[in-house]
């Protein structure tokens, strides 16, 4: 089977969606290429390596702008030059990086009001990285200066395949609170409320006297010793993603100007931690969604969490193929304790999330740095050499990468399962004055998508935009805002026959943060058939047990069912005999509400009930503990089985595997700690 080396955009800048060359013949391998930090001697012997490694495209020029750009309007390109030519000449693309994520020390020293000011009104100093505010005039003028002079000088050149923009914009100066950006933020509220009674009325601003006369009245969330209005936090999380977004656009408007022909992206890093700004929002600018991966050491579901990242990744790029810009080879260096990964890790945690979607799998970075901040980050090419266990796993991966190549361009089969997530409810969920600090956004996401695909299901994760049709099991976990239209969508989806599943504290607030009244949850009552009255939060190590089994923990709510039926009930504390689980059928399906939060395995249970209920097909019928994903290119599905367990489990399929080119009928057998790639047959 051929596949046609392009790919299509539908960037929010284009006139109509348009195709480009892809990075590679098959699935992108690689990673961050910094030769700067190197005798170019070294230079020849990467090459060398990365033919034995199977690289084929790797990211450029991150950090280089005091290397390219000396001194103000003084351009040194020969070192680029010649580790360009390399590249092609070697038959390595190149992801080549605008470098303003690392503004040259000249450039601060001229003008230290570049840098960021943090909320208690310090301007951080120059050492870091994206020591940049987005508001800045001076900064927005030096960055349109090397990007010109980068896409003049490189816009042709045979090695050039993806324009690289900064990098991780909103990691270290996510949010700004400067004078500019003050002043930013008063123009973007009257654009979006269009005038200050309208501002007043959705914020409550007569609550603590706070009624505003003009929008240049309106304060960033600076330090206080009180708290800010939830509704000015959320507004201010959402103009920081806007103001960030908008340089974004101000580069790529550059580079698509300058080489029409070049796609361009910029890496996100899409996973479940609250994010820095509106991925969702994001994924519609870029030609190519490209995102950065890392796990959490001490986190006992790491490889559950990671398919979970995976298949956001996917959700913001509307189903589409992705490309994983960064992951670890191996440890990293920033977290507390730096958890080395296990012999095979590299390779299951790299096939994940070509499973769910990626058509590459990059790392940071090529060759491990010596020195700087990052020193002890793992890389391809470790500091011990070639004779090393991360070294022949960057080498076993790339054959298999070889081998899954006639996968590019295929995408996830559409999956069963339906859970919506959004950020601009997370960062509300995350400000002050909430019922508990236990209201994590994240929480209930994990643990349901866990419990999903533990069961050999793939969870789509979608915007509250998305269609919801062909969904047999739809998962509000958490999501904490009301979105037009979402509660008819629903109400038709369950109608239809789905399962809808519905968590406490969803839909309670508009999208200002105001409290929708006349009973909890305010967007979905009706539908939920349900009247809550009142949240009931537990106190830390407080524990309430239900009818069925199940155990509450730090959260229950008082409430009323009207049109559905009480499932479960708390048998002990001041809410004995009330409702603590719901449901309301409707049409061919049922509206399900969950009013307090069970234990894992509880939730385990309960999702196991609506798989049946819904009747959600499994990927494939297989032992417990492996992750099954199939991609489809037309007719031909692929099934991917990972196993991160440390025993042997089997699967049911009849085809070769692409890893092996063994041919197998019925029974596979996955090794501990292994990967298999069945080309199904018809």
């Amino acid at each position: 089977m051929t596949v046609p080396p392009e790919f299509s955009s539908r960037a929010a800048d284009l006139a109509a969606p348009r195709t480009f060359r892809w990075l590679a013949d098959g699935i992108g391998y690689g990673g961050d290429y910094n030769p700067e930090q190197w005798p170019e001697d070294v230079w020849a012997e990467d090459l060398r390596l990365m033919a034995e490694a199977g690289v084929s495209v790797v990211s450029v020029g991150i950090f280089a702008w005091s290397l390219i750009e000396v001194d103000q309007d003084s351009f040194e390109f020969g070192w680029l030059d010649r580790v360009l030519d390399g590249l092609a000449g070697a038959g390595i693309g190149a992801a080549l990086a605008t470098p303003t994520a690392g503004p040259p020390p000249w450039l601060l020293r001229r003008h230290p009001e570049i840098l960021t000011v943090d909320a208690n009104g310090r301007r951080n100093g120059p050492g870091a990285r994206l020591g940049w505010c987005p508001s800045s005039v001076i900064f927005r003028e030096r960055a349109g200066k090397i990007v010109e002079a980068l896409a003049h000088r490189y816009g042709d050149h045979p090695a050039l395949r993806l324009w690289h923009v900064s990098n991780e914009i909103g990691n270290e100066n996510g949010r700004c609170y400067c004078d500019a950006c003050a002043a930013a933020f008063g123009h973007w509220l009257e654009q979006r409320y269009g005038n200050i009674d309208a501002l007043n009325q959705a914020w409550g601003t007569a609550f603590w006297g706070h009624h505003y006369l003009q929008f240049a009245d309106v304060p960033p969330p600076r330090a206080i010793s009180g708290n800010h209005n939830p509704a000015l936090v959320l507004d201010y999380h959402r103009f920081s993603s806007d103001v960030l977004l908008d340089h974004f656009r101000f580069e790529r408007g550059l580079l698509r100007r300058l080489t029409p022909d070049v796609p361009i992206t910029t890496n996100f890093m899409v996973k479940p931690t609250l994010a820095p700004v509106d991925y969702a929002a994001w994924a519609d600018e870029v030609d190519l969604v490209a995102n950065d991966h890392y796990t959490t050491a001490d986190d006992p579901h790491r490889h559950w969490s990671l398919a979970l990242s995976a298949d956001q990744a996917r959700g913001v790029s509307r189903g589409r193929p992705w490309l994983l810009m960064e992951h670890s080879t191996s440890a990293v260096n920033w977290q507390p304790r730096n958890r080395a990964k296990a012999p095979g890790e590299l390779i299951r945690d790299s096939l994940t999330h070509v499973a769910r979607g990626a058509d590459g799998a990059m790392f940071f970075q090529w060759r491990q740095s010596t020195a700087g901040a990052e020193q002890y980050h793992s890389a391809m090419l470790p500091h011990a050499g070639t004779d090393t266990k991360v070294w022949r796993e960057v080498v076993r991966l790339g054959d298999h990468l070889r081998s899954l190549g006639e996968l590019r361009g295929s995408t996830v089969e559409p999956a069963g399962i339906a859970m919506i997530m959004d950020y601009a409810s997370q960062w509300a969920l995350k400000s002050w004055g909430k019922p508990t600090v236990e209201l994590d956004p994240l929480d209930l996401p994990s643990v349901l998508h866990r419990a999903c695909t533990r069961r050999h299901r793939v969870v789509d994760v979608l915007r509250p935009d998305a269609s919801l049709d062909g969904y047999r099991l739809i998962i509000l976990p958490m999501l904490h805002l009301a979105y037009d239209g979402l509660a008819e969508r629903l109400t038709a989806a369950v109608e239809s026959g789905a399962e809808v599943l519905i968590t406490y504290f969803s839909g309670v607030a508009d999208q200002t943060g105001r409290v929708i009244t006349g009973g909890y949850p305010g967007a979905y009552r009706d539908l939920l058939g349900i009247r809550g009255e009142e949240f009931f939060p537990l106190l830390e190590g407080e524990t309430h047990v239900l009818d069925n089994g199940w155990t509450a923990g730090s959260w229950t709510e008082l409430l009323q069912p009207t049109t559905a039926t009480g499932v479960a009930h708390y048998t002990d504390g001041p809410l004995s005999g009330t409702a603590a689980y719901t449901r309301r059928e409707l049409g061919a399906g049922a509206a399900n509400y969950l009013a307090a939060r069970p234990t894992d395995d509880d939730l385990q249970a309960l999702v196991d009930d609506l798989l049946a209920r819904a009747d959600v097909p499994v990927v494939a019928r297989a032992d417990d503990g492996l992750q099954l994903v199939r991609r489809r290119q037309g007719e031909q599905g692929y099934l991917f089985g990972i196993n991160h367990d440390d025993a042997p489990r089997t699967l049911t399929a009849t085809g070769t595997d692409l890893l092996t080119g063994q041919a197998h009928t019925g029974t596979v057998n996955v090794p501990a700690g292994g990967v298999v790639v069945i080309r199904e047959s018809a």
